[in-house]
């Protein structure tokens, strides 16, 4: 399956009914894999914020997590393996592979928990084929 395929088929596709507002794979250097149209252009020193967050949890707290500009409240998640942000009704997902991260987009009615299943799910069936 092709990387684009993951997003268009996996991160973007039916969530009981509903789907993701956005979806990427991004590089841990900033080159954009695969992403859908609605996806916004994400800063260099946006990815890099977030590649030191799973180096050292806790770094995005104080100020959030930014993607495309945009400022997320940082949330419960999984130090050194998943960060969760929220803004107003939604929210976003961050999961790293060995290679790249996986970032799902939502808006209600997408829950978070059905974001982060989604997200997740692609991010640990990437890390088993070794990317």
């Amino acid at each position: 399956m092709s990387v684009q395929a993951y997003v268009d088929e996996q991160l973007m596709g039916d969530i009981e009914g509903n789907h993701l507002t956005a979806a990427a794979i991004i590089g841990h250097d900033g080159t954009v894999w695969a992403q859908s149209p609605s996806f916004p252009s994400v800063k260099m020193e946006e990815v890099t914020d977030i590649m030191k967050d799973f180096d050292e949890p806790g770094h995005l707290a104080p100020n959030g997590v930014h993607v495309a500009g945009t400022k997320y409240m940082v949330i419960q998640g999984e130090p050194g393996a998943v960060i969760r942000g929220k803004k107003g009704p939604g929210g976003l997902t961050i999961k790293k592979t060995g290679q790249a991260l996986i970032i799902g987009v939502y808006d209600e009615p997408v829950t978070p928990s059905q974001c982060n299943m989604v997200v997740e799910k692609i991010a640990d069936h990437l890390i088993d084929q070794g990317m």
